[in-house]
């Protein structure tokens, strides 16, 4: 895919940097560097996440999407290993991500509807794991999450089980929609004593090495083998929709080239405190 600078991607067409939760986390132009994360030795010196310790393979592992897609990119190698490690897994998509496209004639609402659900089981086949995860769309609205935060509430007492591990992104992850679902499933969490864990996936755009607006000291990073890399990446061209150029609209991908290498690096980051 030929590398472009989106248009402040479809993100921020679509929400003002004054937002009344994302503040300066604002996610536009080409963002931090692959180059500058690697080159970070904060990050290599991230104590490691134990999966066989933290996630003992009797406990169901439930993981927040706030759209299809953001379960791979954020969790891709995660999942791979949680399954090898025995964990059932219920993928929650908070919305079906039915208006990445504005004024699309590719790729209506009706449409993405469809589309980005069968986009999210194909990635998951890709990743070897469609048979061991249980998929749950909540169908909230997709760019309003924020606004729906009460019945969002309501619905995980109907999903979560008692020692349930959850899973979600960070709750200043940058994109609204993103830190709702943080913000919502982190409370559930610790109104139930749950242990949770928060994974940066847009925080890598907005944020530099070492930024003071990400909680480091609680940061687990999780390394992927050579193999587990390659099927994430295989599993995000899974995503045609959000990685090819809306041709009824001349817009760019939603995830630019620069967005999947920074993403398709061999490590995770996921921000966990033990429940007191």
């Amino acid at each position: 895919m030929a590398t472009m600078t989106p248009k402040a991607d479809v993100l921020v067409q679509n929400f003002a940097p004054d937002h009344p939760i994302v503040g300066d986390r604002v996610i536009e132009g080409d963002g931090t560097s692959t180059d500058a994360w690697q080159n970070w030795q904060g990050l290599q010196d991230l104590s490691r996440l134990e999966i066989a310790k933290s996630f003992p393979p009797q406990q169901r592992v439930c993981v927040f999407a706030p759209h299809p897609d953001d379960e791979i990119l954020g969790c891709g190698g995660l999942l791979q290993q949680l399954v090898a490690n025995g964990n059932s897994i219920v993928l929650v998509h908070v919305t079906n991500g039915t208006q990445s496209h504005p004024d699309s004639q590719i790729y209506p609402p009706r449409l993405l509807d469809t589309i980005r659900p069968q986009e999210s089981l194909a990635a998951l086949e890709v990743l070897g794991i469609a048979h061991q995860v249980t998929c749950i769309s909540l169908e909230l609205t997709d760019g309003d999450v924020f606004a729906e935060r009460a019945q969002f509430h309501q619905k995980l007492a109907a999903i979560i089980q008692p020692d349930d591990i959850l899973v979600t992104p960070f709750i200043h992850d940058g994109h609204p929609d993103h830190e709702t679902t943080g913000q919502v499933v982190a409370a559930f969490a610790k109104e139930h004593q749950l242990a949770c864990y928060q994974v940066l996936i847009w925080a890598w755009h907005w944020a530099k090495p070492a930024d003071s607006r990400i909680p480091w000291h609680c940061a687990l990073r999780v390394d992927l083998t050579p193999e587990q890399l390659q099927r994430k990446t295989e599993a995000i061209a899974c995503f045609k929709s959000q990685i090819t150029v809306d041709e009824s609209t001349g817009n760019p991908p939603i995830l630019s080239a620069q967005t999947i290498a920074r993403i398709s690096q061999p490590w995770e980051v996921y921000l966990y405190e033990p429940q007191s």
